[in-house]
């Protein structure tokens, strides 16, 4: 009788949750497909979003769909309703759809009930996202038109909601994109291929940006403003098509007042941009913009730069210079409430606390609580500066502005996107967890070919939790899966990883070990071609197996869908190789003493050379029909690391060899940061491993990412053993990701078998010699020496005195051997 009963109990159990779990609801399948429903108030921009997602379901379906607009949700209607948040429509949803999100910003649900789907936004972009969020759902890129990812049709296109559905909302308010040093790509582009009429990047070429902006759920775009480009206000159609996609138009860290001072500022008219002295003249021109834009939906910039990238005008000691910051931002603020006619607190205004700018607020700049301050990376990733504990309580909240390509000094990298994904994550996240949760804006270049990390920065500015330190490389193998399919998804993501990996030690545009600002000559570089440690040889296998294997991926990729390939994968990889075994096979040239071999690898520094024009021109004049043509530049300045390198050629080229160095000592010895043995935590912080991160691709630090100093005797640390062979003099290199401290106060404290500690200082301050070589290797190190007085097991701790700080990889050398360029992975 018991067992009756349970049994009883269990099959009711079983019923009642298969009524709860949600059926799969199609879509389309080869007899038919669903109706689409729209609230008939929807805003004009969901009914672009609506027209654009259903031309994707008839390319995937091959069956016409038809839009119905109605004011309410009928029982008998099957299909998927959209509608907005205060909409005839949406207050007629079965079970409160929606409900949830009044007066919430940009946020969307996605539901099922019976047999009909919803989609729900708070906003129309919030709407817009949901709509390109089940898009995504079903595999449509958002690349299917910057990188030509084209829709695949299919024979059943079915979605599985979760029981709950989907509810989601933006982590960061303002999420964006700066288009910059646009010179050599999408300016040419525009003005020849895609917008001859306008001959600029004009309203054409912005609707497609904007409309790639929604679908990676971003609202906010800082436009080019180089001189090559005419500034967004001047050209007809730009600001209208802002607004018809409800973008926020901001401007760089040098534009304040929504102007582009490069085109904008006629000296001949007003004079010198000089605050100091010409303080009317700048005014009327900055209040000459703001009266036309004031029903602009606009993030306004504060303070002032030079006409450039460059300092503030004028003759005047840093205190002085705080003064005058102060003083101008006040001017500012009171033109904006004088001419919106708003409160000033519902003014959008960011500070950019970049370069100099930085400096002067560290200074004791104040800067009213309602501006968002927005800090910056280093130019190469890393930031500079996260907010501190008072910081994070302002009103106006505090940013990010984060670069994945740059022009400057050291040295460009506008070429190739290569800043690794994991880096990002830690970088982004950490200014999340300290702060920065108003405005994000990454700097893509000419956005191809950062579409990749361009996508995960968006992806993250949406929702901080989306990516993990754990699922960093799950996130590249979803976007693979996504683009290419299933199949080879698995081998496209290894080899975006490697590829990534390896421009940690050297990025393609640094193989040079030329520099910018000033240009200097391309030389040999310092990676060794020593037998015992062939640095050279083992860098050409790397890139020569990558080559082979985007080559044998291809084979298997979809026709409608190579040239795509081509695009995200197969150019930058095999340009990437190519570079480097130009500077490689140089460099062996340069060393080989036998003529004809150096004749031979002469030759293939040349057919390198070659092949990198070759492959430039596939993507100019090839790839999807000739659309990308003038996009993509394989010289970008012209700088010489693009040219045939000829040191290799120069019958005066000398070798510098130390005569300290013993060439017989064995190769140092190499340890993995995460392979330590035993780690002490600190109260909640706890060491973790950070997947894509660093040369060993999972570099380690402490968790959470608050900033904190600990006490001296309750540093964390991770422990390390090796053994060594003989005993002697040996140098302990510890290499860390170049991170920044907010007051340059990051230190490591190396303790040898519990009795030989010494401490290290490792940040750099300003441009300096040591910062740049640090961004060009994308490392830090510090060098111990030690002497062992016995062979055997040895044990390394490496305390930390702050989170920020984070470990690598570990040599371990004899003193006297060559100086390594690369520890092993």
């Amino acid at each position: 009788m018991k067992k009756s009963l349970l049994f009883s109990i269990y099959l009711i159990s079983i019923f009642a949750c298969s009524q709860q779990r949600q059926a799969e609801f199609v879509i389309a399948d080869k007899e038919s497909q669903t109706n689409i429903y729209v609230d008939q108030d929807a805003d004009e921009l969901v009914k672009w979003a609506v027209g654009d997602f259903l031309d994707d379901m008839e390319t995937m379906s091959e069956k016409k769909f038809s839009i119905e607009y109605v004011d309410g949700y009928d029982v008998q209607k099957n299909g998927i309703y959209i509608s907005t948040s205060g909409l005839s429509l949406s207050t007629s949803l079965p079970n409160d759809f929606g409900k949830s999100l009044e007066n919430q910003w940009e946020h969307f649900t996605i539901n099922q009930d019976q047999n009909s789907l919803f989609i729900m936004g708070s906003d129309a972009r919030g709407t817009v996202y949901g709509i390109f969020e089940l898009a995504k759902l079903l595999g449509i890129s958002p690349w299917k038109w910057w990188a030509d990812v084209a829709v695949q049709p299919k024979d059943r296109i079915a979605i599985n909601l979760p029981e709950e559905g989907i509810t989601s909302g933006p982590s960061v308010q303002y999420r964006g994109i700066f288009l910059n040093d646009e010179d050599w790509g999408l300016q040419p582009w525009a003005a020849r291929t895609f917008e001859p009429e306008t001959g600029d990047i004009g309203p054409k070429t912005y609707e497609k940006i904007f409309q790639l902006l929604l679908r990676l759920k971003a609202n906010t775009i800082w436009p080019a403003m180089h001189p090559s480009t005419k500034a967004f206000f001047k050209i007809p159609g730009n600001k209208e098509m802002a607004e018809k996609y409800q973008i926020f138009i901001g401007t760089s860290h040098a534009e304040p007042m929504l102007r582009n001072n490069v085109d904008e500022w006629d000296k001949s008219k007003y004079g010198e941009f000089n605050y100091f002295s010409n303080s009317e003249q700048v005014k009327a021109y900055w209040q000459e913009r703001i009266s036309e834009t004031k029903e602009v939906k606009g993030l306004v910039t504060l303070g002032m730069r030079g006409i450039h990238d460059s300092g503030m005008e004028g003759d005047a000691s840093t205190e002085e210079r705080v003064e005058l910051l102060e003083t101008i931002i006040s001017d500012q603020r009171k033109m904006l409430v004088d001419t919106y006619q708003k409160p000033i607190e519902e003014i959008p205004q960011v500070f950019t606390l970049y370069k100099e700018v930085l400096e002067l607020y560290d200074a004791g700049m104040k800067v009213p609580d309602d501006v968002t301050l927005m800090w910056s990376d280093d130019n190469y990733g890393y930031i500079r500066r996260l907010g501190k504990a008072e910081e994070q309580k302002r009103k106006g909240g505090s940013g990010v502005y984060y670069h994945l390509s740059y022009w400057g000094r050291p040295h460009d990298y506008l070429w190739l996107a290569t800043t690794q994904p994991g880096l990002i994550w830690y970088e982004m996240t950490r200014a999340y967890q300290n702060g920065a949760k108003k405005i994000w804006i990454a700097n893509v270049g000419d956005i191809k070919p950062a579409e990749y990390t361009t996508e995960l920065f968006l992806d993250m500015a949406w929702d901080i939790n989306a990516v993990t330190e754990s699922s960093v490389n799950k996130h590249l193998l979803d976007w693979s899966t996504r683009e290419f399919g299933e199949s080879q998804a698995k081998e496209i993501a290894q080899v975006m990883q490697e590829y990534y990996r390896l421009a940690v030690l050297r990025k393609p545009e640094y193989m040079g070990w030329s520099q910018t600002e000033p240009t200097t000559r391309t030389r040999m570089g310092a990676f060794v071609a020593d037998p015992k440690n062939d640095e050279v040889s083992r860098r050409i296998a790397a890139y020569t197996n990558l080559s082979k294997q985007v080559e044998a991926i291809r084979n298997g990729i979809p026709e409608n869908r190579k040239d795509a390939f081509f695009q995200l994968v197969s150019y930058p990889v095999q340009a990437a190789a190519l570079m480097n075994h130009k500077f490689l096979y140089a460099q062996l040239a340069a060393l080989e003493e036998n003529p004809d071999q150096k004749e031979k690898l002469s030759k293939k520094v040349e057919i390198a050379y070659q092949n990198i024009i070759s492959l430039t021109e596939t993507y100019n004049q090839k790839t999807s029909d000739g659309k990308w043509s003038g996009m993509m530049s394989m010289n970008p300045r012209n700088l010489p690391v693009f040219a045939m390198p000829t040191f290799h050629l120069q019958e005066n080229e000398k070798v510098n060899i130390d005569p300290k160095i013993n060439s017989n000592l064995p190769k140092p010895l190499a340890i993995q940061a995460k392979d330590f043995v035993n780690a002490k935590n600190s109260g909640d912080y706890e060491w973790k491993t950070v997947e894509s991160l660093g040369y060993s691709d999972q570099a380690v630090t402490l968790f959470p990412f608050d900033n904190i100093t600990f006490d001296k005797d309750a540093q964390p640390y991770l422990e390390y053993h090796f053994d060594i062979k003989e005993k002697g003099d040996y140098d302990i290199q510890i290499r860390l990701i170049p991170t920044h401290a907010n007051d340059f106060d990051h230190e490591v404290t190396l303790e040898i078998n519990g009795q030989d500690s010494e401490s290290h200082a490792i940040n750099t301050r300003g441009r300096s010699e040591e910062w740049k070589q640090n961004t060009l290797q994308n490392h830090a190190k510090i060098v111990h020496s030690v002497s062992f007085s016995k062979s055997g097991k040895q044990v390394l701790r490496v305390y930390v005195n702050q989170t920020g700080i984070v470990l690598d990889q570990i040599a371990v050398t004899p003193y006297g051997a060559p100086a390594y360029y690369e520890i092993e992975k």
